[in-house]
């Protein structure tokens, strides 16, 4: 068993680039929504947003761009877009589903904290057949802190009733490491090629790293 699964009760994700391989496609997302109002993409956009919650990046949009949308209008447009790209371009990562597993057969509670929409993590843990192993799933618009604050990580930890420094948490971006280190939660990084030039980084603020699930019992 790797030493980060020693004294652990609760095992938290994030969802996109931790779970999924789907951090690419938020980008491509924008660029299609801000181009179709004949926005171009600012090369800034993804490090302005990063660690925003689903209803808090729509607002964003709303107030930085000239877009006739309503924030909802914004909400329902992206879920559509995200579904069909999740549903067809985007796979799990590599070991996941034994990773899952293996926890489960020990006991293991299992929880997502995910700054998407409610209505994509349940459709996304419902196609790759995940929603079983999760006891509580809690998106960003359900608490007042999006990452770095800790408050996603507290309440799945919460919901879970387990103590934060008996939780593993699973982060691929910066500002989701810092969330979970803030939680007083060990964290491991997770490889994902859309934070590559943060990689050192995420070594360094993260108690463990990770290139896939494969192997980690």
């Amino acid at each position: 068993m790797h030493e980060m699964m020693q004294n652990i009760d609760a095992v938290i994700f994030d969802m996109d680039g931790s779970l999924v391989d789907s951090m690419w496609m938020w980008r491509a997302i924008d660029v299609e929504y801000l181009g179709s109002f004949g926005i171009p993409l600012p090369e800034d956009l993804q490090s302005r947003i990063e660690g925003m919650s689903f209803a808090e990046t729509a607002m964003y949009f709303k107030e930085h761009f000239p877009i006739p949308d309503t924030t909802e209008d914004i909400m329902d447009t992206w879920n559509r877009m995200a579904w069909d790209k999740y549903l067809h371009e985007v796979p799990l990562k590599m070991g996941i589903t034994e990773f899952l597993r293996s926890c489960r057969e020990r006991g293991i509670l299992l929880g997502i904290a995910t700054s998407n929409s409610r209505e994509l993590v349940e459709n996304v843990a419902k196609v790759h057949n995940l929603r079983d192993y999760f006891t509580s799933i809690i998106t960003g618009s359900e608490v007042k802190r999006g990452k770095p604050a800790p408050d996603i990580y507290l309440a799945v930890a919460r919901e879970l009733g387990t103590a934060p420094s008996r939780c593993l948490v699973f982060e691929d971006i910066v500002a989701g490491i810092i969330a979970g280190k803030n939680a007083g939660m060990r964290v491991c990084a997770v490889e994902d090629e859309y934070s590559s030039h943060d990689r050192e980084r995420k070594k360094k603020l993260a108690d463990y790293y990770i290139e896939d699930y494969v192997g980690l019992f």
